[in-house]
């Protein structure tokens, strides 16, 4: 390992004195994702595969749920294969396995076999029961709780500075948060940075007091789960020996050695390696069962693990009336309260057996994963733009030279042609139209990710403040990082894995127009889906739901730059001409017409097809009826359009007088579903909208077995309770504006605009990127659809609607909210329900840091009882954020 763990620095090639032609770049890109130059790189020294068979056939026959998915988070958790579930399962239906704490005959097969799997884990670690005890527990964060409290800590004295609770800051969250503990029972705890362990281990620096006995405990990762990093395994016998301390303390000191990342793709031999405990977690080398990990805990100290509580199946013998208990005598029954997940301790027994037959064993899991991390940092660190500059930022302490100081991960950054970090938010979003699942963010391990980005203490407190926490998409703050991309490889991991990603990376950062990416099958998506655009003759309310007359109007002045207006004010819908069009006049002064509604969308059901109307009712939660059902699965999870594309081509429609929602799509006779209660028994239910729990019924079965024929898979209808109240998270917080505004099953806000200007901006650069005209070019029409706004506007610049505070619409008045974030759903016609990467990737390279379009408003409702209604034609004047009472120039 290296003797200073600093960010590993970026090679730094000189900028060439001409730039690369295309075609130089081209055949470049070429050889490197070759699988010979995957040969020369990797395989030369590192192992690729095993001997039991191809990858090609692992992937078939045990993983072929991952067809057309690039799996990158094997870090997260790794997948398990079909063989280990069908043996699990043969299993169960073959034996019964009753209580273990009873002791007729199924139970006894349960402890037995819970006693074998025992004997199990500790081969896999090299060890056995004489020096090891296991505790399951729910996992690894569960294990290392455990060590917090059953540790013996020593409260400081006149004489005694009392124990301490030491930690590498490359540390995950679960062993950060030991201190609190540490610190309840009158201890301290210091955190160590790496590099400050790696010059102890060289100097020697430990106090050596053989005679003081206070217990200290020291955790570290045996792999970063931030970097890959591997943290040597020498120091656990240089730390019990007293050559190595992490800090000028006289005691003993213990090892928490932190496996769980390690574990996953390398083999640990505690007879080697002896850690006092050893926390695991065995989905991360199985897949399969989740909510089981255990404790290793070295024989040599259960004797002083002190234990409060007691559980079912803990006691030896105890009294309900008299302070009086006796635990059981073995370490694993003392710790192990109530009953245990036998049935998933079971499922470990397949899970070593399939491991072994399908690999051969850990160490060749551990040399095929870092040969395709290998090949893949290779190639990262050699992308350039033709200006020199890097593509990637690499968060290493390694150069990836040997498996024994890194594992199968890499940690980065994009970066544009400027050297700017491009956030790992909008790096997920593309990734995720290609089918290819990273993890991003910083990891649960803010301290890795504040040495390798370097983030100050203060600035974690001003994000936090900036309303950016762990786990959230706000991934740039005044021009910084808060985090970064993660992929990890895992044992079913191939080549044609990483080369998709590269090509991934290629095509989307240096525009290389043949780095297309393998077909690869949409979740949710059948063989073949070809559906013809509904008949241009279904009217709603009287109003044709088609393609309105204005359409082609409008884009034409538009891009003539003469503007056009709908004859239409306030709250009344624009002049019809026979047939059904509308009557447009170009703006007198040649300039931008009053700012006017063009068109007005509707969601009844979330995530399927819009119903687009001239003038509808304004409701207490938004547009009356928008989104007021969604479909769910059989576990009544929300179905949207990333899952189940095909959402789209459900049309509902709504007709006020007979109180019914009309549902239709192609191949389907249409069925009718009630708008309200009325008064009927239903089912009431609980669902979740972006983390906010809701009240809904359900619709019954007849539109279940409708929606469930038209999927092919089990799915219901759900409308949000009358009676139920949902707030907006989304809010505006100045006086006096900070009310939060009652929600229907949206996601942010009620109501959703964009601005047709910024809709011909995007327009323009999508056909101008198609420089040899071989797509076909996509109607203004279908790119507006795609981005589902409640409200479209005309009259404006582009993302000039981003500039206001507020806005009226005669009596109605809006707050505008903020921006809207965009996700991959804008890639999805919404008449086909075809996927297309372009729309997001172009949209991507023109909002710079964040893929934002269109604006959420709230409507502040008056005092009057009157019914609204929002009208096409109706003109708007903004005001302007920051300055009083003043609204736009062509306003």
């Amino acid at each position: 390992m290296a003797s200073r763990p600093g960010r590993r620095p970026m090679p730094q090639l000189p900028p060439p004195q001409q730039p690369p032609q295309p075609q130089q770049q081209q055949r470049r890109w070429d050889k490197l994702l070759t699988f010979q130059h995957f040969q020369t790189t990797s395989l030369s020294r590192h192992s690729y595969g095993y001997v039991q068979g191809s990858m090609k056939a692992l992937r078939e026959s045990e993983f072929s749920r991952l067809r057309g998915i690039t799996y990158l988070d094997h870090a997260g958790t790794t997948l398990f294969p079909q063989s280990q579930l069908t043996r699990f399962m043969d299993d169960l239906t073959r034996d019964i396995y009753g209580n273990p704490h009873s002791q007729h005959i199924s139970s006894k097969l349960t402890y037995d076999t819970i006693e074998h799997v025992r004997y199990r884990v500790l081969e896999h670690f090299k060890t056995t029961s004489e020096d090891y005890s296991i505790i399951f527990t729910s996992g690894s964060t569960a294990a290392l709780k455990l060590v917090a409290e059953a540790f013996p800590w020593r409260p400081a004295s006149s004489g005694d500075g009392g124990s301490r609770f030491c930690y590498l800051t490359d540390s995950h969250t679960s062993v950060v948060g030991i201190r609190k503990i540490a610190e309840a029972m009158q201890g301290s705890s210091i955190a160590v940075k790496p590099e400050d362990i790696l010059l102890s281990e060289k100097s020697n620096g430990a106090v050596c007091q053989p005679a003081c006995k206070t217990p200290h405990l020291f955790c570290y990762p045996a792999q970063s789960n931030f970097s890959g990093t591997r943290y040597p395994l020498s120091w656990i016998e240089m730390l019990k020996s007293g050559r190595l301390s992490p800090m000028t303390t006289p005691g003993e000191w213990f090892v928490l050695l932190d496996a769980a990342a390690y574990v996953s793709t390398s083999p640990l031999d505690l007879a080697a390696h002896p850690a006092d405990f050893i926390p695991i977690s065995f989905y991360k080398i199985f897949g399969f069962p989740t909510g089981l990990g255990a404790l290793l805990v070295n024989n040599r100290v259960t004797h002083f693990l002190r234990k409060t509580y007691f559980g079912g199946g803990t006691a030896a013998a105890y009294l309900a009336g008299e302070d009086f208990y006796l635990p059981r005598k073995s370490v694993s029954e003392r710790f192990e309260d109530g009953t245990i997940s036998f049935l998933d301790i079971i499922a470990l027994k397949h899970g070593f057996d399939v491991l072994e037959r399908l690999t051969g064993g850990m160490e060749n899991i551990k040399q095929h994963t870092f040969a395709l991390a290998h090949y893949t940092y290779t190639v990262l660190v050699a992308l350039q733009y033709p200006n020199g500059a890097p593509v990637i930022q690499i968060y290493s302490d390694t150069e990836f030279n040997s498996p024994e100081i890194q594992g199968p991960i890499i940690n980065f950054n994009v970066l544009d042609d400027n050297g700017v970090i491009i956030g790992y938010s909008q790096i997920e979003k593309m990734a995720s139209l290609h089918n290819i699942h990273v993890r991003t963010g910083c990891f649960c391990n803010t301290g890795a990710c504040q040495r390798h980005l370097r983030i100050s203490n203060e600035t974690i407190k001003k994000n936090l403040q900036a309303g950016h926490i762990c786990g959230d998409d706000i991934d740039i703050i005044d021009g910084h990082p808060t985090g970064s991309v993660r992929i990890s490889f895992g044992y079913m991991s191939t080549f044609e894995d990483a080369q998709t990603f590269l090509k991934f990376i290629i095509a989307t950062r240096l525009g290389k127009a043949d780095s297309k990416l393998p077909f690869q099958i949409t979740p949710g998506e059948t063989a073949a889906i070809s559906v013809e655009p509904a008949g241009q003759d279904e009217r709603v309310n009287g109003h044709e739901t088609g393609k309105l007359p204005q359409e082609d109007v409008l884009l034409q002045a538009e891009l003539n730059n003469s503007s056009v207006t709908i004859k239409a004010m306030d709250l009344h819908p624009p002049e019809t001409e026979p047939g059904g069009g509308v009557t447009f006049t170009a703006a007198a002064d040649g300039g931008l017409p009053p700012l006017t509604i063009t068109n007005v969308y509707i969601y009844p059901i979330k995530s399927c097809a819009a119903l687009e109307v001239t003038k509808w009712p304004i409701g207490n939660q938004g547009l009356l009826y928008d989104r007021n059902w969604m479909v769910v699965n059989h576990n009544g999870i929300c179905l949207s359009q990333k899952q189940e594309p095909r959402l789209c081509l459900i049309k509902p429609l709504i007709d006020l007088q007979r109180k019914t929602m009309v549902i239709t799509a192609e191949g389907m006779e249409p069925i009718d579903v009630p708008l309200d209660e009325n008064g009927e028994e239903h089912q009431i239910c609980q669902s979740k909208v972006c983390a906010d729990r809701v009240n809904t019924y359900d619709c019954g079965e007849k539109v279940s077995e409708w929606l469930s024929k038209f999927f092919g898979r089990h799915c219901r209808l759900i409308k949000q309770s009358s009676n139920f109240k949902r707030s907006a998270n989304k809010h505006r917080k100045d006086p006096p504006h900070a009310t939060r505004a009652p929600l229907s099953l949206v996601n942010e806000a009620q109501y959703l605009l964009i601005n047709r200007a910024s809709v011909l901006e995007l327009h323009q650069l999508l056909n101008a990127s198609d420089e040899n005209g071989t797509k076909e070019s996509l109607p203004m029409r279908e790119l507006i659809q795609r981005f589902r706004a409640n409200i479209v506007i005309h009259g404006t610049k582009a993302f000039e609607e981003e500039k206001w505070d507020e806005i009226s619409i005669g009596s109605l008045h809006f707050l505008v909210l903020g921006p809207c974030h965009r996700c991959q759903m804008i890639c999805i016609d919404q008449q086909s329900g075809q996927r297309n990467q372009d729309v997001f990737q172009t949209l991507s390279s023109i909002r710079e840091r964040k893929v934002n379009f269109g604006v959420y408003l709230m409507h502040e409702p008056s005092d009057s009882s009157s019914t609204y209604l929002l009208s096409v034609g109706s003109q708007l004047l903004p005001v302007l954020k920051d300055t009083e009472n003043s609204s736009l120039p062509n306003s």
